[in-house]
């Protein structure tokens, strides 16, 4: 993260302190008549630090993009991007919202962990703002009671779950251990794949939670590894990078090891990198368009200091969220409310575009349009998930990288 970013968050959270008064304050006519506010909610600590730079690149060159073509009802989007912190450190995300509400966003992007979001999601929706993540994939999301103003560009992991289960068994294992942080996202994920490892009739030897923050895995190992299971999925965030070794302490085979969104990370600069060699995991979109991956790094370094992109990691995700909000404000105004009723409209049944652009014109021409952007169709249903998505299943090589080593990609229907 740039020095100007990381003094744009002090700036911002110091801002709150003073200014809680104002949530909500503005007038429906100031905020649909000022300029269009996004804010964006993003893990520049804690375990899924890794993914912050993929979604402030995505989230920023959506923004450009969006100003390029001429902003918002003749103004350019303003931004503004806030910690998320983890749930280990439970009031950064909370302080980070209001901070946004505060300052006047519309729509707020954000947060990746679904724990996090659910420490957030109330006081956000609550005030009539868009809440999209690029990133949430707790099935409980599908029903929180937001008032229809919560929309996610990923899928849940009721299908992520099935996928990962059914690669499991596909390469053949009979006899399964899972080990899974014992949250939001885990217990989702890790419900989801056990019960479908047990429909395909793979054996599941044991179940084995630990909690976010986790950094001693010896006795979790040992325990999950003495009845003897082929393979271990590992449904984790950060911890994986104490969890690995510990797998590997045990003399576990490398390549029976799945992974899945929270942990699928670049590892060639950790000591385990060629010991994962051969090992699976699972990443909610499809295959990332080269040339989008070039303008994300070339966009994350002019913004940040020339800082290298190396994680791409739902940085599709979080420009199609972006693209969303500043068309469904196209197409209606720059007002909470305006914006939450049109979401879905710009997803579906219209001319399909996959540019904000060219959405932008037909929307002022009076034109239903249906946004098909770079993770996916993102056609929302009524509660803000994502009707149809894919998920990537990727193999790692000897030096600990997974992004260059596509299997395949799976359709799936993301609540069924």
């Amino acid at each position: 993260m740039s020095a100007n970013l990381k003094r744009a968050v002090a700036t911002a959270a110091a801002a709150a302190v003073i200014a809680t008064a104002l949530v909500g304050g503005a007038s429906a006519a100031s905020a649909a008549s000022s300029p269009l506010k996004i804010g964006a909610i993003v893990p520049i600590t804690g375990a899924l630090a890794f993914l912050a730079p993929p979604e402030i690149a995505g989230i920023q060159m959506a923004v450009d993009d969006v100003n390029a073509a001429g902003g918002v009802h003749g103004a350019p989007v303003q931004l503004q991007f806030q910690d998320s912190g983890d749930t280990t450190t439970p009031n950064v995300a909370p302080a980070s919202a209001n901070t946004l509400l505060n300052w006047g966003a519309q729509a707020i992007v954000g947060a990746a962990s679904s724990g996090v979001s659910k420490l957030i999601i109330n006081n956000i929706t609550g005030h009539k703002v868009v809440q999209i993540s690029p990133a949430n994939t707790s099935p409980d999301f599908t029903t929180w009671k937001d008032g229809g103003y919560y929309f996610r560009t990923a899928p849940s992991d009721l299908l992520q779950g099935a996928i990962i289960a059914n690669q499991v068994a596909v390469d053949g294992n009979r006899k399964v251990a899972v080990i899974y942080q014992d949250s939001s996202y885990g217990n989702g994920l890790a419900t989801k794949a056990v019960s479908v490892l047990k429909a395909k009739g793979v054996t599941v030897t044991g179940t084995y939670k630990f909690a976010e923050g986790e950094s001693n895995f010896s006795t979790i190992v040992a325990s999950a590894l003495a009845k003897g299971p082929q393979a271990v999925l590992l449904i984790s965030y950060d911890e994986s990078k104490k969890a690995i070794p510990a797998l590997q302490a045990k003399k576990f085979a490398g390549n029976k090891i799945y992974l899945v969104d929270g942990n699928l990370a670049d590892y060639s600069d950790q000591s385990f990198a060629s010991y994962l060699k051969g090992a699976k995991g699972t990443l909610p979109g499809k295959a990332t368009d080269a040339s989008f991956k070039k303008r994300l790094a070339a966009s994350y370094a002019a913004h940040n200091g020339g800082a290298e992109l190396t994680e791409y990691a739902y940085g599709a995700e979080a420009y199609d969220a972006t693209i969303l909000i500043a068309l469904a404000a196209t197409e209606g105004s720059n007002y909470g409310p305006a914006i939450q009723s049109h979401m879905i409209d710009v997803s579906t049944a219209g001319t399909k575009v996959t540019t904000f652009k060219a959405g932008a014109a037909l929307l002022k021409k009076g034109k239903n349009i249906d946004y098909e952007g770079q993770s996916g169709p993102i056609e929302f249903d009524k509660v803000g998930d994502p009707t149809g998505a894919y998920i990537g299943i990727y193999q790692y090589d000897n030096k600990g990288v997974y992004a260059t080593h596509l299997l395949k990609v799976v359709a799936g229907n993301t609540v069924k």
